[in-house]
């Protein structure tokens, strides 16, 4: 184990916007020492040298409150640091012990998590980063999904905004996060426009969009021809007709980034030594079978139980008990990505697996909403995710369903 291993220092190291502040012990002195590093990548390294020449490459042990950012990507390029990221509440927990006040400032906070780490690094896990493909598969994995938040935002507030002058549009441009929803709106962005388009550009124009029922461009055609507007008013009408041209094109840029990581994560994805484990699992696709092989990663020991991924990714419900009250609730707490990764694979799942909509039906039957009967689905899912991960074998739904038949299981009774 890592933790047995002997360490030449502790090092707790704040990361700042301009500076960063350090706090270092020698391993068996009480003494330590502080100081700031600027934030200059040079500035590190030559830090990082000074390290590895004074402690002559022997394994140093830091504890920073991060899992990503510049400063830990930097760390783990040189094998003899070993890295714990504290989570930040974990970190505030602490500090509270001491300042009562809340005062908080970086030299007092690289200063406790040196603290934490030296006097507990028995208790804590040492952070063993994935190989470059899974991270750079994570990475892509993440900001596609923060690109697809951004994505809803814009669709909502070009939907909001046509509502308020050209609700007639939401019939005519057809998913309002599509390509041809933003040909439409930066070309015509008016009721008035449209009108005067001749019908032959129209026709044309939704064919080259891949419309190929006639019928259907025939009855948009007619509608455009008869619509009257909901307003005339010029302030209303210009204003919002501006913003929706400039939303439709701000929009075209999110559709093609999301297109460009798709391609590069199905790539990755494809050529990963996990893929067959990760694709096996029903409705995990092209979307959700990336991002639960960077949940899980490759690391066998990462996870000891099931428990502790369900705890970690936020899925395991918080029990809260004072005197004879108990409140039982979802966790808010929790690593928000695995959380959604889990959910959203919960609901692809039911139309997939046949146990899987047996058993969502089942929670749905007891009174449960639909977003908590997922979170109890994915519950259940990651119990299986992760014997089949810690295994290395492929998810085989026959099998499970003849382990629940076994078992008397409720969710038998609803398979059809």
């Amino acid at each position: 184990m890592i933790n047995e291993l002997e360490f030449a220092a502790y090092v707790g190291l704040d990361w700042g916007d301009r500076r960063h502040s350090v706090h270092l012990q020698v391993a068996g002195e009480r003494k330590t020492e502080s100081f700031d590093l600027e934030q200059k990548p040079e500035a590190l390294h030559e830090w990082i040298a000074r390290l590895q020449e004074r402690f002559r490459g022997r394994l140093i042990a830091v504890a920073i409150e991060q899992r990503k950012g510049a400063v830990i990507h930097a760390l783990m390029m040189y094998a003899f640091f070993v890295l714990y990221p504290i989570n930040p509440k974990a970190l505030a927990r602490y500090r509270e012990a001491f300042h009562t006040s809340g005062a908080k400032d970086d030299p007092t906070d690289s200063e406790l998590l040196l603290d934490f780490l030296s006097e507990h690094s028995e208790k804590l896990r040492p952070w063993i980063p994935d190989a470059e493909p899974t991270r750079m598969l994570q990475a892509l994995c993440e900001q596609r999904r923060k690109l697809v938040n951004r994505r809803v935002a814009l669709t909502n507030r070009i939907t909001s905004l046509l509502k308020q002058y050209f609700p007639q549009a939401l019939d005519w441009i057809g998913d309002v996060a599509s390509i041809q929803a933003c040909d439409f709106l930066e070309s015509w962005s008016t009721l008035a426009a449209v009108q005067r388009v001749a019908t032959a550009k129209l026709q044309v124009f939704y064919r080259r969009h891949n419309c190929r029922k006639a019928s259907v461009i025939s009855e948009r055609l007619e509608q455009i021809a008869r619509a009257r507007p909901l307003t005339t008013d010029l302030a209303v009408v210009e204003p919002y007709s501006l913003i929706v041209e400039a939303s439709a094109a701000h929009l075209r840029g999110l559709i093609r980034a999301i297109q460009r990581l798709d391609k590069r994560i199905a790539e990755l994805f494809a050529q990963h030594p996990e893929h067959d484990l990760f694709d096996s699992f029903p409705g995990a696709g092209a979307v959700c079978g990336p991002r639960l092989l960077t949940v899980l990663g490759t690391d066998r020991s990462r996870w000891n139980s099931a428990v502790e991924l369900q705890s970690h990714s936020g899925i395991a419900p918080v029990t809260e008990r004072s005197g004879n009250s108990c409140w039982v609730h979802h966790r808010l707490a929790c690593a928000k990505f695995v959380k959604q990764t889990f959910h959203e694979f919960a609901d692809q799942s039911i139309r997939y697996s046949a146990w899987a909509r047996a058993y969502y039906d089942l929670q749905r039957s007891r009174g449960k909403s639909h977003h908590a009967a997922l979170r109890a689905l994915a519950y259940k899912w990651i119990r299986i995710i992760f014997r089949c991960w810690k295994d290395s074998k492929p998810y085989n739904e026959e099998a499970y369903i003849q382990s629940l038949r076994r078992r008397g299981s409720a969710v038998v009774e609803k398979l059809s």
